[in-house]
């Protein structure tokens, strides 16, 4: 399906400057919801990249630009070196999504690259997720991946380009705060993803931009059909992307062979209670695909021991921690005060929050009046004030 280049362009430049709404315009939904995008975009004729996954999501955000009169140019990295071969539906980054990214720039007649970053996604994204389980600790990839190749080196890209900004379809908001932009949870609770973003620094945060932030994903694809992109009716991303089927012991398995290896299921005293098929199978918390019989309670994974390769399991009491020890505080506030900030957390991603106090220093840490339950190394914990995304860190240890 083709775009009709001129009319959008001309409805978008009218809804931003109070100009009358054109006969055949838009209905109320998505005039509103034009208006509010747009005025998360630069203004027209500013260059700025829009990284592309060939998703509904980043597609309107390219869209938007494109309409607004922003000079945009739509980037693709290729992340796997299957080419651009069909993947399965319901994953992102898939061979297919590159096409389908390309026909977008090429209906609405704006520039569009796809960079070949299969290496550096391999090493950095990857093989860290790899090595995280043979650590016994429990990866977040989108994490990294955001970190690295989406946002670290799209920006570089960006620069390169002479670009203003880096706009992407992430549901978070970017804000103005004081002194400088903050960042924030996306107006839909259902679809926010703050807490995969929590690494982004301030100087990134500055040349980041969200226009998806402040609506919901109806509304998105209402504005998918508005502009005739052929994506509107795509399937949204549902696994890791280098995850096929959501088996990730078959990555991990495929990349270190040795992570699979098998071992002894021990309670919290030392004594056998079983044996597992291999560490990489488990995570704090679990319940699930603990094959052990005849206890007075349910077991649950305390915790891996990577070193003697045994799964340690107890009741659910085992579980409760009240503090926990972060790595790579990424902080975009106020310096921590002496006494610790009064927080709320979220431990994964998925968790309702928590209330806690963070302190700072070398050894930052939370430390929760509630006990909290199946706390898990390598996740991420992500402090809130309201909606803003004060920071974050990675889980270490807890206790």
């Amino acid at each position: 399906m083709m775009l009709n280049n001129a009319k959008p362009r001309k409805m978008v430049q009218s809804i931003v400057t109070g100009g009358v709404a054109m006969e055949s315009g838009p209905d109320d939904v998505v005039g509103r919801a034009i208006a509010r995008a747009a005025a998360r975009l630069p203004a027209p004729g500013k260059r700025v990249v829009v990284a592309m996954s060939g998703g509904v999501d980043s597609s309107v955000v390219a869209a938007l630009a494109h309409a607004h009169g922003c000079e945009t140019i739509g980037v693709t990295l290729r992340l796997s070196d299957t080419g651009d071969a069909p993947s399965r539906a319901g994953a992102c980054c898939a061979g297919s999504d590159i096409a389908d990214a390309r026909a977008v720039a090429n209906a609405a007649g704006f520039a569009h690259y796809v960079l070949d970053y299969a290496s550096a996604f391999r090493s950095e994204v990857m093989e860290g997720f790899a090595d995280q389980y043979l650590a016994g600790r429990t990866p977040v990839p989108c994490i990294t991946c955001n970190q690295t190749v989406k946002f670290r080196d799209l920006l570089a890209v960006a620069d390169d380009l002479g670009a203003e900004a880096l706009l992407t379809g992430h549901y978070v908001q970017r804000l103005g705060g004081p002194d400088a932009p903050e960042l924030h949870r996306a107006a839909d609770p259902s679809k926010d993803q703050s807490y995969f973003l929590f690494a982004t620094t301030a100087p990134q945060l500055a040349r980041l931009g969200f226009p998806l932030g402040g609506l919901d994903k109806p509304t998105v694809r209402a504005l998918a059909q508005h502009f005739g992109l052929r994506v509107a009716g795509k399937p949204d991303s549902q696994d890791i992307c280098f995850v096929p089927n959501g088996d990730y012991r078959a990555v991990v398995r495929k990349l270190r062979p040795e992570a699979d290896a098998p071992g002894e299921i021990v309670d919290m005293a030392g004594g056998v209670l079983g044996r597992h098929s291999g560490l990489i199978g488990y995570t704090v918390g679990q319940r699930r695909g603990i094959d052990v019989g005849g206890q007075a309670e349910p077991l649950y994974v305390v915790r891996l021991e990577p070193g003697t390769n045994r799964l340690v399991v107890g009741p659910r009491a085992a579980l409760a921690v009240s503090t926990v020890h972060l790595d790579a505080l990424n902080w975009l506030a106020d310096p921590l005060p002496a006494a610790g900030l009064a927080v709320t957390v979220k431990l994964r991603s998925m968790a309702p929050l928590a209330p806690a106090r963070l302190f700072g220093g070398a050894a930052p840490r939370l430390v929760f009046p509630e006990p909290q339950f199946g706390v898990s190394p390598g996740q991420a914990a992500v402090c809130y004030d309201g909606g803003r995304v004060l920071g974050g860190g990675f889980i270490a240890s807890a206790s």
